[in-house]
């Protein structure tokens, strides 16, 4: 199990567990960011992740994406 952040660009992954506080928690699953969710980092541009996630693309902070493990 390993963040998001560290996520190859293109490959596909599962995620397995969303951590952080509930707040963060419930903002990521908002998202689509629900454990067994396939996701593909697009880019890691300037402190943001793009991914794609349930057909739709999405941009987040590192510090967000790093609460996600895949």
């Amino acid at each position: 199990m390993m963040p998001l952040t560290m996520a190859d660009t293109g490959e596909e992954k599962t995620v397995l567990r969303v951590g952080g506080n509930p707040e963060v928690r419930k903002y990521l699953e908002s998202l689509g960011f629900t454990a067994g969710t396939n996701v593909t980092v697009i880019s890691m541009i300037s402190g943001n992740v793009i991914v794609n996630v349930r057909e739709s693309r999405v941009a987040i902070s590192r510090e967000m994406a790093a609460k996600i493990m895949i």
